[in-house]
C-alpha cells in the first residue's frame, strides 16, 4: 500500500468517525438537571460534588465524581448530569478567593457559601447523606438548590 492510499485511509476513518452519533445514555442512567440558585458571586467556581454512598459523604475525595462550573455574571446555575439510577447526594460550595478550597474557621464551619440536596440546612454537624439523598428512577428529574451565604 502506497502513501497516498495509506494517508487516504486514515484520513477517511478519522472523518467517518467523527460523523458517528454519540452513544446514548445507559439504560441504568437518568439526565437529572442540577439548578443552584441564590449564588453569591456571580464569578466565583461553584464546585458541585455527586455522592452515591453513604460511607464516603463529605469525605474528601470520595465523592463519586465533582463539576466545577463558572457562573458567568449569573446568580443561578444550571447542570445536566446523567446519573446511574439509584440514590444520590450533592454538597455545593462556592469559592469566593477561588483558592481551591472550602475555607473553615476554627470550629470547621464553612465560610464559604455552601449548599446539600434536599436544601438541608445543618445547625450543629454535618448533615448525614440520607437527609440530602433523593432517588434518581427516570429521566427529567430536576434538584433545585439554593446557596447558604
Amino acid at each position: 500500500m502506497n502513501v497516498l492510499s495509506l494517508c487516504s485511509l486514515l484520513i477517511g476513518a478519522t472523518l467517518l468517525g467523527a460523523a458517528t452519533p454519540a452513544a446514548a445514555p445507559s439504560a441504568d442512567t437518568a439526565s437529572v438537571t442540577v439548578k443552584v440558585s441564590a449564588l453569591v458571586s456571580t464569578s466565583s467556581t461553584v464546585k458541585l460534588y455527586f455522592y452515591n454512598t453513604r460511607a464516603g459523604f463529605l469525605k474528601s475525595g470520595k465523592w463519586a465524581f465533582s463539576k466545577s462550573v463558572k457562573p458567568e455574571g449569573k446568580r443561578e446555575i444550571t447542570l445536566p448530569v446523567d446519573l446511574p439510577k439509584g440514590e444520590w447526594a450533592v454538597a455545593i460550595t462556592q469559592d469566593m478567593n477561588n483558592n481551591d478550597k472550602v475555607d473553615k474557621n476554627f470550629l470547621c464551619i464553612p465560610t464559604e457559601p455552601y449548599a446539600f440536596s434536599n436544601n438541608i440546612r445543618p445547625t450543629v454537624a454535618a448533615p448525614d447523606f440520607n437527609e440530602c439523598k433523593f432517588r434518581v428512577d427516570g429521566p427529567g428529574q430536576v434538584v433545585s438548590i439554593v446557596l447558604k451565604d
